[in-house]
């Protein structure tokens, strides 16, 4: 009875949007797998940088050649191959034998990431203005279930992993948790893989390649007669004859589409620069640096991942009834606040090791070097970075690996839910505003023939900005401390925020053929 109630065109939306789940696993799954990463291949920041930001940079060569292959083998086909890509990725990631294979297994992975700029496009393509902002806006919500089913399931491996019996030897968990984590994304990549195949082919694509009467019969499944002949009619108006690429590449910098350009490049920088996928892909990382241990950093990142999901709905329901417009100034202040208690909370901790404390951890770890680490012992540090590389001078950088996180757990005095507070408030201002509104705003501010490449111009754009994000963040950890880090994602999303207020207009309820007047985007 619920199918009779969902319409063809989300149903179709669903089937393409879950995508966005597999992308969101993909992508996340690797913060609770870097740790163990890290000790099992010995790397050092950068070497982890490159691990995690290998997807994004795969995903940067794949914009280049996205647009050309969905207008040449259609949205469909091309979402098809994404997915054989997911299923490869995660095979040769869990099975990786050193840091190279890892990373070119990864960067495989990133080749997929394209799904992130077709779906939107095909959705956007198969809906009525009415119902567009949610029914795209459902690849985000599939995103962020994601990253949220990638924390719990993270979060169970290591429970697993800790323990002893006939189940971890079966399936030869110790010791190999982190590979666990990474094949568990070959079931969601094969379901989405099959069910492709049942997608009709997206009728503004069949128009663009002169076929009229399949397209109108893809019309036909999705909406009533009227709305089919209105579709038609519009897409008629732009979608009658389609230029050659390098033509549609010069006019994405024409004038008619400027301020289109601007906007949307303003908001593909500003979705990575807030540093949203440092929290995503660095999560136990970063509460780990709070003190609080490895199990309850993976069980914060869990909590983190549920916020995600809720506030991505609130964004789904709301809008196509508030507009892109409110959704994003009101996020981004979120942003900015929540970004400055994170840095204040690190800015206000201390750091200070006693006797008792190494003495319980020599229990737990019997190869510590605890005569060395007693020279630490009641030292107060103001700073993590002082205090971290404090520790590493005293038991090098190898037992820093393996102890590191006991060691900031029991020496880190700090206001950790405040912290907690803070990140929370960032990703629930995120999901309800950059998340899903980005790419709302990128499948509807360009002409038909401008589409498939202003949104792979777009995502480049995007993608390059993550992948250096991603790749500096241990770095900065490491060099400039958490709170500088924080603060320097709070200033960025304030000046974007400026910018938005002063310049993004309202798209919600317009008909993409609408949007692509240069005159509504003038006003």
């Amino acid at each position: 009875m619920l199918t009779n109630r969902i319409s063809p065109s989300a149903k179709f939306a669903l089937i393409a949007s879950f995508g966005g789940f597999v992308f969101g696993f993909d992508a996340s799954v690797i913060s609770g797998a870097i740790g163990f990463i890290s000790e099992q291949f010995a790397l050092d920041e950068w070497q982890q940088g490159l691990v995690v930001s290998a997807p994004t940079l795969g995903a940067i060569i794949a914009s280049f050649f996205a647009a050309f292959l969905s207008d040449r083998f259609g949205r469909r086909n091309t979402l098809i191959a994404v997915a054989l890509l997911y299923v490869c990725s995660a095979y040769f990631s869990a099975v990786a034998s050193d840091f190279e294979s890892l990373l070119l297994a990864r960067f495989i992975g990133g080749l997929a990431f394209c799904s992130l700029l077709i779906t939107p496009m095909y959705i956007a393509e198969i809906s009525l203005a009415k119902s567009r902002g949610k029914l795209v806006s459902i690849n985000q919500l599939n995103i962020v279930i994601g990253l949220s089913v990638s924390y719990f399931s993270n979060y169970l491996l290591l429970q697993l992993g800790h323990g002893e019996g006939n189940t971890l030897t079966f399936f030869a968990m110790q010791g190999e948790t982190w590979r666990w984590m990474l094949a568990l994304e070959l079931v969601p990549a094969m379901i989405w893989f099959l069910a492709l195949f049942a997608l009709p082919k997206s009728p503004r694509w069949l128009v663009l390649n002169n076929h009229q009467s399949d397209a109108k019969a893809v019309l036909n499944k999705l909406f009533s007669q009227k709305e089919v002949d209105a579709q038609l009619q519009e897409i008629s108006i732009i979608d009658n004859q389609q230029a050659a690429f390098f033509t549609r590449l010069k006019g994405l910098f024409s004038s008619k589409v400027r301020l289109a350009l601007m906007m949307g490049i303003t908001l593909a920088i500003a979705q990575q620069i807030s540093g949203i996928n440092v929290i995503f892909f660095y999560a136990p990382v970063i509460f780990e640096q709070s003190g609080i241990g490895t199990d309850a950093a993976f069980l914060q990142a869990s909590w983190i991942g549920a916020v995600n999901v809720l506030f991505t709905l609130v964004a789904l329901i709301t809008i196509d009834q508030f507009g892109r417009k409110p959704l994003l100034t009101i996020g981004l202040v979120g942003v900015c606040v929540s970004m400055l208690i994170c840095s204040y909370g690190f800015q206000q901790a201390r750091y200070q090791i006693d006797n008792g404390d190494i003495s319980q951890l020599l229990t737990i770890h019997h190869t510590l070097d605890s005569a060395s680490l007693s020279s630490l012992a009641s030292q107060v540090f103001t700073s993590d970075i002082a205090f971290k590389d404090a520790v590493v001078g005293a038991i090098g950088e190898q037992q820093f690996r393996q102890f590191g996180s006991d060691i900031l757990m029991r020496a880190t005095d700090i206001n950790a839910e405040l912290v907690l507070f803070g990140i929370t408030a960032f990703v629930a201002s995120f999901a309800m505003s950059l998340g899903p509104v980005m790419w709302v705003f990128f499948s509807e501010v360009f002409p038909s023939e401008l589409r498939s490449i202003g949104i792979s111009f777009l995502a480049l754009i995007n993608g390059f900005v993550s992948f250096l994000v991603q790749l500096v963040f241990p770095w900065e950890l490491a060099t400039l401390g958490a709170a500088i880090t924080f603060l320097i994602y709070g200033v960025f999303a304030l000046l974007a925020f400026g910018l938005i207020v002063r310049f993004l207009p309202e798209t919600k309820g317009q008909s993409l053929e609408y949007l692509s007047q240069p005159e509504v985007m003038k006003n």
